[in-house]
């Protein structure tokens, strides 16, 4: 009986330990909103005091809402949940949640404007912030999501949501419906491909029901990538998508560039100067309604490649490579859409080639 005692306890113990060294993810505290505020915290809409919303500290004016429509004529699209909070004229939310110094994040979010077209969410985690603009919409019902990373600077790290806008109408300003984190896990190259992260595979928490993907902002937004080893160098987002959702041509991920030659992704990689390489990657269609003649555009330094595809909307890929030669220790793959393309059955909802399993290696 001591026996089996010492067992179970042994076997907590290792569970206890494997559960503090796992990489986090998942919501934050409250981050799908769902826990309200108590009655005596909110009037009408509006919370009362910055401990009204529960695990969140607000300042300014914020409202607790349910999805559909509102009062007034107007709606609002909550995609994951019943709740969401939105944040009138320079309001915030904001939460200090338990991090590894040093490890990089991601947070995935979902939000949408509610008024006027140039609503802009500010998303800090300090020292690093930046502005998602909202006048974009990627999705035609409003169920945006958006992934925003950042380094970790010490044990404990404050994720603020701030409208730094200001509307004639004091509550217009951005809904945010889900807020995830997830640890990124270093990636590296190897002797066979020089390429990290080459098929998509590490990326940002994806909601389970984000059946849109998730937006990766442009990189003068976001310092540090949600998709490591990757920079989105474009003035768009790119679309990063699962397999649970989408057709994905290789493994659990993929991206997708969803706004033509404004959505672009990037990684630099060490070369050796006169040295001929070999660049594979596949281009396809994710099976969401993107249809048309596509081109895929990518670039190894100074080598340039076009690859066209003709999309049915079955989710069809082709595996494509080339040759070029590094002209320095270091060369930059760019890869992005030739053209702008919308689903077939929803014209307000951008959508385009689908690209996977980027390999660089040297030729035979």
């Amino acid at each position: 009986m001591a026996v089996k005692i010492c067992f179970v306890l042994f076997f907590c113990l290792v569970l206890g330990v494997s559960a503090l060294n796992a990489p986090l993810e998942g919501f934050l505290p409250n981050g799908n909103f769902e826990e309200g505020p108590k009655p005596s915290d909110i009037k009408k809409t509006v919370l009362q005091g910055k401990n009204a919303l529960p695990r969140w500290e607000t300042s300014g004016l914020v409202e607790y809402i349910s999805g559909g429509p509102q009062p007034g004529g107007m709606f609002f699209p909550v995609a994951h949940g019943v709740h969401a909070v939105r944040l009138g004229n320079e309001a915030a939310i904001s939460q200090t949640i338990p991090v590894k110094k040093g490890a990089i994040y991601a947070l995935t979010f979902a939000a949408s404007r509610t008024c006027a077209q140039e609503e802009v969410l500010r998303v800090s985690v300090p020292p690093l912030s930046g502005d998602i603009p909202l006048q974009t919409l990627y999705s035609s019902n409003g169920g945006d999501v958006v992934s925003f990373a950042f380094r970790a600077a010490s044990e404990a790290a404050k994720v603020t949501f701030h409208n730094p806008g200001k509307q004639e109408d004091p509550t217009c300003g951005p809904l945010i419906d889900a807020v995830a984190i997830k640890q990124l896990l270093p990636v590296l190259p190897t002797r066979e491909n020089l390429v990290r992260n080459n098929g998509f595979e590490e990326g940002p928490h994806r909601l389970r029901n984000a059946s849109n993907g998730v937006l990766l902002p442009p990189k003068q937004q976001d310092m540090v990538s949600p998709l490591p080893g990757w920079l989105i160098e474009s003035l768009k987002a790119v679309k990063y998508i699962d397999a649970a959702h989408f057709n994905i041509p290789f493994g659990r991920a993929a991206v997708e560039l969803v706004a033509g030659r404004e959505s672009a992704i990037a990684q630099i990689i060490r070369t050796i100067p006169n040295k001929v390489y070999t660049l594979a990657f596949t281009v396809g269609d994710a099976k969401n309604g993107c249809h048309g003649d596509m081109m895929v555009e990518a670039f190894a330094g100074k080598s340039a490649f076009k690859v066209p595809f003709r999309s049915v909307g079955k989710g069809h890929s082709k595996s494509v490579s080339f040759k070029f030669t590094a002209i320095s220790i270091r060369t930059r793959l760019t890869f992005f859409s030739s053209f702008y393309h919308t689903r077939i059955n929803d014209y307000g909802t951008l959508c385009g080639p689908v690209l996977d399993e980027v390999k660089v290696s040297p030729a035979a």
